[in-house]
């Protein structure tokens, strides 16, 4: 069994704007739940190669996670690959819609050790966690000017 999700919720600005927020780790901890940093290895938005490390809390666990920018459309999708909590992929996927922007995250991956024994929970809170930080990314894009 894995991890796959993929919540999404429509913002209502113009892409270009939800990408240069979204695609910027300045920005990560104002609307990424659960870290405590985030330190880029260069300053601006995502690119293909960049890299990221963060503090996380994650279901009770403190830990330091890297990730990789593994593929790039500006303005549309980044993709990263992370080594922790457990080895997955994560998609910030952006189409334009009547109303603004569809944002999505998508989330796919394979628990192991404790956390494939808590996989139908892990899948849960990934799911909430990820819908929480949508939620988080809309209030503050919709709130810029």
């Amino acid at each position: 069994m894995s991890v796959d999700v993929r919540p999404s919720v429509v913002v209502r600005k113009p892409r270009a704007e939800v990408a240069a927020y979204m695609f910027d780790p300045a920005n990560d901890l104002a609307w990424t739940g659960g870290i405590t940093a985030s330190r880029p290895d260069q300053p601006g938005p995502l690119v293909a190669g960049a890299t990221v490390v963060r503090t996380a809390k994650f279901l009770g666990r403190t830990f330091d996670y890297g990730y990789v920018v593994t593929a790039h459309e500006p303005g549309r999708l980044v993709e990263m690959k992370v080594e922790k909590p457990f080895p997955m992929t994560v998609r910030y996927e952006l189409q334009d819609v009547p109303d603004g922007t569809n944002v999505a995250i998508r989330a796919t991956g394979a628990p192991g050790g404790f956390f494939a024994v808590a996989e139908p929970l892990m899948r849960w809170q990934v799911r909430r966690s990820i819908a929480a930080d949508l939620g988080r990314l809309k209030r503050n894009v919709e709130a810029e000017r």
